[in-house]
């Protein structure tokens, strides 16, 4: 999966037990001592009660493992007219203890009968036993009871009759309806089940753990299609013009990835060099946006079956764009759905980023075809090897097949991206404890995903390509159709070795005499487990410190915190028990040439071979930590960067401002320290560094204008246009250039404009009255269309006009600027209207809600009226999205987390403490306080050392 808008726990397995059954390859496992029929005789006050107010035979979350699914006979027959479904299910189960009651999830849904057949009574054709059905809401879940026990190690048939609504929102089985050309709106039914939404669809087991084969039948009218996760193996006609669809049966997989579509869509394909038919789906007026997707998708899936020496294992696969969608992309074995803007590329409208976005996306669900649908975890507090693995693959798909798109930079802002949130203390481990659905969903965050990208690099990194790539090859090989944890992809890293790796910098594998999870580097014997354990059963991030003297480093490490000061009473107790395993690596002034280190220790110190100018670490920030140069280390790469800033790699400019301001965060390093070193960006010919560099002082001008602090905000102002002249007015209002090219355009411009620099507003002014003159016709380079409707937006024809186009529009990339530019407007009562318009769901979609809440807030004219109606309608969001959800959370943080004050401070907590009151908990609530808190911090320490160093400079 994809997300648009994008506790400490040292031993998460303690407590695990596994029963091997006799079938091979299959191991259910549980973290709790499961309660027995027996038990529930015993003792039935001990339960819950269901719903008829008798016992409930189950009181935990988890699903006893005493029956477990083979196979799942499912018939689904939506109506799109009446917006509800009837279906039945045939689940073969194998019992592995003898028991009086089968557990099942289900949630909303209307049970109507269930009976239970033994093998016997097939195979003389026994009628089967009814079952009375128990219902306990509070944990999904129902209970089959059977008049007499079940046989252990025997097979029994569970039939199931149920029929349910169309669900409303974004998960389960639910509608979703778009607009044609020609003003009709049209509804389809498409399902999205991670992580625990199957059980909305159809009763059944719904943990990774339980996989099985599923046959599904899906009926339908004539004018409409189906799709599920295998090719149509037949086509039966019915009366009354009906079509019964039967697929093929699955491979082995869990139920979140269980899919199946009834729509009107249109395609377009191509086989991949393997023989797979790929096909892009899509509404039939969006028909011609699916060609570039169609072809990413297969140079993508050709890259991955060599990259893993795995073939993908079903015949086709089919990528769909869906009108309405929680996500960006959900990656169901053989037929992925996706936003239309996470898979539809209009020429005319998607800009360099927007096509950055749909490959990464598309190279993100396929590479979940082997990790997390070939091998899933075993659960989902280690939801991190499917979403981490898929983050860290776009990175080497991309490269490998759209080497144009530079995705190779770009990576280096999903680690600063998590970096954020990894230094509060609200953090998390990557691998967490999980329970609810709505702590499910909550590991659903940039820490699995992008903190678990980051680690990997940094392993591979470590361990050079080659053998990183043996290693996954030889977990996927080892786990396919199976769950795996942890340990066990440790295990596959450090598994075999090649001969005369000892090369300079290489890393072996270590020889059988050695443990199996033992690497050799530069002659000193490596842990992986224990190494990468430091990285994901504990939060947060490490700080090391560099001191120089003379050709002696020393080296200390230390938790980062942002927002907390060494200084600060609770400091030192926040750095108890935090040590990692950091693979170092570091340059010089004297040479190009990347040592290495690990430190495994507090404190450490390194020789350096020679006299050196600057010592540089985290060479081209491929490690997941912060540095920090003691003494006169800051002077001297600031120095090196004024001089001859080539010297250093781009990506270590990069780095050194991104650590800089973070420093600043923690109280490690001054403001006006970090602002020195941007001033040799007039001369950077790196995009990459000057965005960086560009995006802190921009994030400083917002800071102080949504604070009306009017004298910084406009000395700001006047030197971001001073000292960025020469490269804004460089710029062309065109699509030329190289990606990176094309998004430093796009952010300059935006920004000029943005600060009302007079050349870029009439510039803007005349394209948009143009292309209002040619009704909407007129083709606006793509990298610069938010910038001039951006503009546009602000008198009343043009906010009214846009408004017009964005419900004509046919194009998720036109309708997300129109979007943004409207959202731009300093009218509260446009900005109002916009919001309505989200809440109903028509014109503006539902999905966009949140996005939209967030760049309202982001505006001095927009911050209030967005918290104000989160906080007024909060019932209604709930209601909408759910607890858990991502735009749940998207909503609480874009509204609240860019705040500053104490007063806003207050404001906040006192919401969430009402909410808490409720019962309603968010990790969310923690980590906007704390952002909150260190805003305000930010502020005291740093706003008179800003004042006082914008004023040495006009």
């Amino acid at each position: 999966m994809v997300n648009s808008h994008k506790k400490l726990t040292l031993n998460v397995y303690t407590g695990f037990y596994c029963i091997a059954i006799i079938l091979p390859k299959i191991c259910i496992c549980s973290r709790f001592s499961m309660p027995s029929s027996d038990q529930f005789n015993q003792d039935p006050g001990a339960f819950p009660t269901a719903t008829n107010g008798e016992p409930f035979p189950w009181h935990e979350l988890r699903l006893p493992n005493t029956a477990i699914p083979l196979h799942y006979d499912l018939f689904v027959h939506p109506n799109l007219t009446s917006l509800d479904f009837v279906a039945s299910e045939k689940i073969e189960v194998l019992v592995r203890d003898a028991t009086q009651f089968i557990i099942l999830h289900s949630k909303d849904l209307e049970i109507m009968n269930v009976t239970l057949h033994s093998e016997e009574d097939l195979r003389y054709r026994k009628p089967g036993r009814k079952l009375d059905v128990l219902s306990y809401p509070a944990h999904e879940q129902i209970a089959l009871l059977v008049p007499e026990k079940l046989t252990a190690d025997l097979k029994y048939y569970v039939a199931i009759d149920f029929q349910g609504k169309l669900a409303d929102g974004f998960e389960g089985f639910y509608k979703s309806t778009y607009r044609t050309l020609g003003g009709e709106t049209r509804t389809i039914a498409v399902t999205d089940f991670e992580p625990t939404e199957a059980r909305m669809a159809f009763p059944c087991f719904d943990e990774p753990l339980f996989k099985a084969n599923f046959s599904i039948k899906i009926r339908r009218e004539s004018r409409h299609i189906a799709l599920s996760n295998m090719p149509k193996a037949k086509t039966i006609e019915l009366e009354g013009g009906l079509l019964e669809d039967h697929f093929e049966t699955t491979v082995k997989m869990s139920t979140y990835l269980v899919a199946y579509i009834v729509c009107d869509f249109k395609s377009v394909s191509g086989t991949t060099s393997s023989g797979v038919k790929m096909s892009i789906y899509a509404s039939p007026d969006k028909w011609s946006q699916t060609h570039y997707a169609l072809e990413a998708s297969l140079k993508l899936l050709d890259f991955y079956e060599s990259y893993f020496d795995i073939n993908y294992p079903l015949p086709k696969l089919d990528l769909v764009a869906i009108p309405d969608f929680g996500s960006g992309a959900m990656e169901n074995w053989g037929l992925i759905t996706y936003r239309e803007t996470s898979l539809l590329f209009d020429p005319k409208t998607s800009s360099a980023f927007d096509k950055l976005w749909v490959t990464r996306v598309i190279a993100h669900e396929l590479a979940h075809q082997w990790f997390g649908n070939l091998v899933t975890m075993e659960w989902w507090n280690d939801i991190w090897l499917n979403e981490g693995f898929a983050n860290y693959m776009e990175l080497i798909s991309v490269n490998a097949t759209y080497p144009e798109l530079q995705f190779d930079d770009y990576f280096l802002e999903v680690c600063f991206e998590v970096i954020k949130r990894d230094s509060l203390n609200s953090s998390r481990p990557i691998s967490n404890q999980a329970k609810t659905p709505t702590q499910i969903q909550e590991m659903f965050d940039t820490i699995s995903y992008n903190k678990g990208a980051c680690i990997l690099n940094m392993l591979k990194d470590f361990l050079s390509e080659e053998k990183f790539r043996k290693g996954i090859i030889h977990y996927l090989k080892k786990f396919s159709y199976r769950n795996a944890k942890n340990d066990d992809l440790w295990s596959s890293m450090s598994n075999g070795c090649l001969e005369g790796d000892f090369t300079s910098g290489g890393f072996c594998y270590s020889d059988s005499k050695r443990t199996r999870s033992t690497l050799t580097f530069h002659g000193e014997d490596v842990e992986v487990k224990e190494m990468m354990a430091t990285w994901t059963l504990q939060k947060g991030i490490p700080l090391v410190v560099v001191e120089r003297e003379g050709r002696s480093l020393r080296l200390r490490q230390e938790r980062f915190l942002s927002g907390v000061f060494k200084e600060d009473p609770g400091w030192r107790a926040l750095q108890e028990r935090y040590l990692w395993h950091i693979p170092l690596t570091y340059s010089t002034s004297s040479s190009n040439v990347i040592h290495r280190h690990i430190l495994k220790s507090k404190t450490d110190i390194l020789d350096l071979p020679e006299n050196t100018n600057w010592v540089k670490f985290n060479v081209n920030s491929n490690g997941y930590y912060i540095v920090h140069y003691e003494g006169h280390g800051w002077d001297q790469l600031i120095q090196q960067l004024n001089q001859n800033h080539t010297l250093l790699r781009p990506k270590d400019r990069t780095g050194l401002i991104h650590d800089a301001f973070q420093l600043v965060s923690a109280g490690r390093l001054t403001l006006d320290k970090a602002l020195d070193l941007t001033r040799y960006l007039q001369h950077e010919t790196s995009s990459l560094a000057l965005l960086k560099g560009l995006g802190y002082l921009e994030l400083f001008y917002h800071m102080t204008d949504r604070r009306n602090i009017s004298d910084v905000t406009e000395n700001l102002k006047h030197y971001l246009l001073r000292y960025f002249k020469p490269v804004i007015d460089m710029q062309s209002w065109s699509d030329e250039g190289s990606v990176w090219d094309r998004m430093l355009r796009s952010t300059l411009l935006k920004l000029a404009c943005d600060l009302n620099h007079a050349p870029c507003i009439q510039k803007a002014t005349d394209l948009f009255s143009q292309w209002m003159e040619s009704s909407g016709k007129l083709n606006i380079p793509t990298d610069i269309l938010k910038i001039v409707y951006s503009v546009g937006a602000q008198t009343t024809a043009g906010w009214n006009y846009l408004l017009e186009q964005y419900e004509l529009s046919m194009s998720g990339a036109e309708k997300n600027k129109i979007l943004y530019a409207l959202s731009t407007s300093k009218h509260q009562e446009k900005l109002m209207r916009l919001i309505e318009l989200g809440m109903k769901g028509k014109i503006i979609k539902t999905q966009d809600l949140a996005s939209l809440l967030h760049a309202i807030a982001r505006r001095p004219k927009g911050q209030q009226l967005a918290w104000n109606f989160v906080r007024e309608n909060w019932t209604h969001l709930l209601k909408k999205f759910g607890l858990g959800s991502f735009d749940v959370r998207i909503i609480i943080s874009g509204t609240t987390s860019h705040f500053s004050s104490k007063d806003e401070l207050q404001e906040v907590k006192l919401f969430f403490d009402s909410l808490k009151a409720q019962g309603l908990h968010l990790d969310i609530f923690q980590i906007v306080l704390e952002t909150i808190s260190k805003n305000i911090k930010w502020l005291e320490k740093n706003l008179p050392t800003l004042r006082t160093w914008l004023l040495a400079r006009t």
